[in-house]
C-alpha cells in the first residue's frame, strides 16, 4: 500500500506529493509521522494507492499515524485542493486551517479520566465500616462518579471497595466544556408571520445564497434558529458564523438552549485544550452546530445542511494571515459541496453583497419591521461645531449628558459607542468641520508626523501639512479621536453614582472576558457600558434606553473607499441596541459634519437611499464594479524589500502591458504604515476589471523567495494600511 502524503512544511520547495509505502491501514486524511530528510516530519495523506511510480527500494516507510481515525475527511481534502488553486499558497498552510493548531504540534490530546461505579453482583458491607457504606449509598444515588472525587470525600473507602470488587472502575475520554455556565432559557418562541415568510422563501428558493436583509431587532436569530432546526431533524448538520468572539457566548447560549449539547463552540479564545475537544466532538459527530468566529467554516462537520453568515458586511470574514482568504468563498464552496444553503444576514448588508441581491443571484429577503413592530429609535444629530463654540471641551455635547442623566433617573441603562478602529488621524478643522482630503480620489488624506506632511493612500499624492484652515482660515486644526479610557474618566465626575463597564481590547483578555462584561450588563449590574466595535453587533439589552455615539466622524473619514459604508453599518447597528423592549429608544450622534448625507441616511435607518448614493459614487472605479488587488512585499531588511518590489513590479507591468484596458489603476509605492512590527512594507497596488489575469498575478508573487521578504497578494483588502 503506498500513500500519498503532503508534508506539513509550509515552504514552497516541498509543496508537493511525496510516495511512502507502509505497512499498517492508512486511510486519507490521517496525519503520519514520516521520514523526511534526516529527521521526521507529520505528513498529511491525501490519498492511498495500490503501487508507486517510483522504485520500491526508493520508497520510504509511513512510521506511525498520528491518531485512529483520519483528522481531515473527505470534503476537508477536497475544499483544501480548492483553496490552494485558489490562493496560490502551499498546501500544508491550507490543511492547517483544519485542524486546532496545538494537535498539530502534539502539545494537545484527548482528556480522560476514571470513574467508579458498583457491581451488579450482590454483596455486604461490614456494618461498621461507616465510610464504605457511605460511598456505596453515595454510588447508589449518583451510579458512577469520578475517582478523584471520591477519594477527597471518602478516603481509604473507595480502595478498599475496589480491592473486594464491590466498586469497579473503568478510564474514560471526558470533554473540556468551554463557556459550562453558559446555559439559556428553553423557550419556543413563535415566529411571527414575516419571519415564517422568510423562512418559506429561504428554503423554497432554487439559489444557494440568500441574503436576509432585516433591521436591528427584527428577529434574524429566531429564523436562523429554526432553519437549523429543521436541518438537524433530517439528520444534516449546520455551521453558524458570527463576526466577534463577544457574540459567540451569547448566541452559543442561545444554540445549547434549543439543541442542547448539539452546539460546539470554535475560536481562539478557548484554551488549547477546549478548542482541541469542540473540535473532536464536532469531527465524531455527537455535536452537529459549529458556532464560532471566521475560522469555524472550516469546522469538521459532514453533511452540512445549512450555513449561515450573521452579520455578513464585517470585515472580519476576510483573513489578513496567510492563506489570506474571505470566509464568503469557502462557504460558498462547502456549500456548493453539500447542494445546501448559505443565509446571509445583516442589517446593512455589504454594497458588493446587496447589488449581487438586486441582480437577481443572490435571493432577497425582507425583514423590514422589528419584531411587534416596535419602532426603532429616534436618532439625534447633534453638531460638536457649537460645543467647540460654546467652550465645551468634553467628549459629551450638553444633549448627551442631559439625556444621560434623564436615562439614569428613570432607572434604564445606556450604552456610549467610541469607534476607535484604525491607527490613523484625520485631520479637521474643529471651527467649520472641514476635512482635508485628497484631489484625486474622495477619500480623507491621513498625516504623517514622520514626514510631517499628508498623504492619500490610493494614488500616492502627497500634501503640506495645513497651517490653517483652507475653508475658513482658523487655526484651530485637529485630529479627530478620543480613547474609551478618558471617555469613562470623564463619566466617573459627571455621574459619580453610576456603575460604568468598559469594553475594548485592553478589558476582554482571556475566554471569558467579552461574556463576563456583557453578562454583567445584561444582569444590571451596571448602568453604562462604554465600548468600540464590539458593542455595535447582534447584542439585545432589554433596559437600554439610550445609545450616545460620541465620534462618528472617525470612520467617516478613514482613507478607505469604504469609509462610508462602514459608517453607515456602525451608526446603524450601535443605534439598533436601544429601545429593543418596551420603552422606546434614543440615539445622539454626535458629530463635526452634521449634514454628511451618510449621517442623514443613518439616522433616518435609510439603507436604500444610502445603497443607491453609494452604487453611484463607485461606478466603474470602486467595488463591486472593480476589484482592488495589493501585493504586499515585506520585509526585515530594507534594502532587500525595495528591490523585491522593483523585481516583482517589473513583472507585473509585463503582465500590465498585454492588457492594459483591464487596469484603472496600477502603481508600486510604500505602505501607508511604512513599518510595522520592525518589518518594512511596500506594495503595488492596482484596481482590475473582469477579465484581468489575476492568475497570473499570483503566480508571479508566488514563485517569488527571498532571505528575509515575503511577497503576497490580497484581493479587496478589508484594511488599506
Amino acid at each position: 500500500m503506498i500513500a500519498e502524503v503532503i508534508v506539513d512544511v509550509a515552504h514552497s520547495d516541498v509543496d508537493k506529493i511525496f510516495d511512502y509505502s507502509c505497512d499498517q491501514t492508512v486511510e486519507a486524511g490521517m496525519r503520519v509521522v514520516v521520514p523526511f530528510g534526516r529527521s521526521a516530519a507529520t505528513g498529511f495523506v491525501m490519498r492511498v494507492k495500490e503501487k508507486s511510480d517510483l522504485p520500491a527500494e526508493k520508497l520510504k516507510k509511513i512510521y506511525r499515524a498520528e491518531e485512529d481515525y483520519p483528522a481531515l475527511n473527505k470534503e476537508c481534502l477536497v475544499l483544501a485542493e480548492k483553496l490552494k488553486n485558489r490562493y496560490r499558497c502551499p498546501m500544508a498552510l491550507v490543511l492547517r486551517l483544519f485542524l486546532p493548531a496545538e494537535m498539530r504540534t502534539g502539545k494537545v490530546g484527548e482528556k480522560s479520566r476514571n470513574f467508579a461505579r458498583l457491581t451488579e453482583e450482590p454483596f455486604e458491607i461490614p456494618p461498621r465500616a461507616k465510610q464504605q457504606f457511605a460511598l456505596v449509598e453515595f454510588l447508589r444515588d449518583n451510579k458512577e462518579a469520578d475517582t478523584a472525587f471520591l477519594r477527597e470525600r471518602f478516603g481509604n473507602a473507595l480502595k478498599t471497595l475496589e480491592e473486594k470488587k464491590i466498586v469497579l472502575i473503568e478510564r474514560r475520554r471526558v470533554f473540556r466544556d468551554p463557556y459550562r455556565g453558559v446555559e439559556g432559557e428553553r423557550t419556543e418562541r413563535s415566529l411571527t408571520p414575516a419571519q415564517e415568510s422568510a423562512i418559506k422563501q429561504i428554503e423554497g428558493t432554487q439559489k444557494t445564497v440568500s441574503l436576509l436583509h432585516g433591521v436591528t431587532g427584527s428577529g434574524k436569530t429566531e429564523v436562523y434558529l429554526h432553519l437549523i432546526a429543521r436541518q438537524l431533524e433530517l439528520g444534516k448538520t449546520a455551521i453558524f458564523l458570527v463576526p466577534e468572539i463577544s457574540l459567540t457566548p451569547q448566541m452559543l447560549s442561545q444554540l445549547r438552549a434549543r439543541f442542547g449539547s448539539e452546539a460546539a463552540i470554535l475560536h481562539s479564545g478557548l484554551s488549547a485544550g477546549e478548542r482541541f475537544d469542540e473540535w473532536r466532538r464536532l469531527r465524531e459527530g455527537s455535536a452537529r452546530i459549529a458556532i464560532g468566529a471566521r475560522s469555524a467554516i472550516f469546522a469538521p462537520v459532514e453533511n452540512v445542511g445549512l450555513i449561515v453568515i450573521d452579520e455578513e458586511h464585517d470585515g472580519s470574514y476576510s483573513s489578513e494571515n496567510a492563506p489570506r482568504y474571505n470566509t464568503f468563498d469557502v462557504a460558498c464552496l462547502r456549500a456548493n459541496y453539500n447542494k445546501c444553503k448559505l443565509v446571509l444576514g445583516s442589517a446593512t448588508p455589504s454594497v458588493e453583497t446587496y447589488k449581487r441581491a438586486m441582480d437577481g443571484e443572490f435571493e432577497l429577503v425582507r425583514l423590514p419591521e422589528r419584531i411587534n413592530k416596535r419602532p426603532l429609535p429616534e436618532v439625534q444629530l447633534v453638531d460638536m461645531r457649537r460645543e467647540v463654540r460654546r467652550g465645551n471641551p468634553s467628549p459629551f455635547s450638553l444633549t448627551l449628558r442631559e439625556k444621560l442623566r434623564d436615562c439614569l433617573d428613570e432607572g434604564n441603562q445606556a450604552i456610549l459607542f467610541l469607534n476607535r478602529r484604525g491607527y490613523s488621524q484625520t485631520v479637521l478643522c474643529r471651527d467649520c468641520g472641514y476635512v482635508a482630503k485628497c484631489e484625486h480620489c474622495d477619500v480623507a488624506l491621513t498625516y504623517h508626523s514622520e514626514e510631517n506632511c499628508l498623504k492619500c493612500h490610493y494614488c500616492g499624492a502627497r500634501y503640506h501639512m495645513l497651517t490653517g484652515c483652507p475653508a475658513c482660515g482658523s487655526v484651530h486644526i485637529g485630529y479627530v479621536g478620543t480613547g474609551t479610557q478618558r471617555v469613562v474618566g470623564e463619566l466617573k465626575k459627571l455621574y459619580p453614582a453610576a456603575r460604568i463597564l468598559r469594553m475594548d481590547n485592553d478589558t476582554t483578555s482571556g475566554k471569558e472576558g467579552h461574556y463576563k462584561i456583557l453578562k454583567q450588563f445584561a444582569d444590571r449590574q451596571a448602568d453604562i457600558l462604554v465600548g468600540t466595535q464590539m458593542v455595535a453587533k447582534g447584542h439585545d439589552f432589554p433596559s437600554v434606553t439610550l445609545v450616545g455615539i460620541l465620534d462618528a466622524d472617525m470612520s467617516l473619514h478613514f482613507p478607505d473607499y469604504r469609509s462610508g459604508e462602514r459608517t453607515f453599518q456602525l451608526v446603524t447597528q450601535v443605534a439598533g441596541r436601544s429601545g429593543r423592549a418596551e420603552e422606546r429608544g434614543e440615539v445622539v450622534l454626535q458629530t463635526y459634519e452634521p449634514e454628511n448625507f451618510i449621517l442623514r441616511f443613518a439616522a433616518k435607518y435609510d439603507y436604500e437611499g444610502f445603497y443607491e448614493h453609494e452604487i453611484a459614487m463607485r461606478a466603474g472605479m470602486y467595488p463591486p464594479f472593480a476589484k482592488i488587488v495589493r501585493v504586499m512585499v515585506v520585509g526585515e531588511d530594507e534594502k532587500e524589500a525595495l528591490e523585491a518590489l522593483k523585481e516583482i513590479f517589473g513583472k507585473l507591468e509585463r503582465v500590465y502591458a498585454k492588457q492594459p484596458e483591464k487596469f484603472l489603476f496600477f502603481n508600486k509605492m510604500h505602505s501607508p504604515i511604512k513599518r510595522i512590527k520592525e518589518k518594512f512594507r511596500y506594495q503595488a497596488l492596482m484596481r482590475i476589471t473582469d477579465g484581468a489575469p489575476l492568475k497570473e498575478i499570483y503566480e508571479i508573487c508566488a514563485a517569488a523567495s527571498y532571505k528575509k521578504t515575503i511577497v503576497y497578494v490580497e484581493e479587496n483588502p478589508s484594511n488599506l494600511s
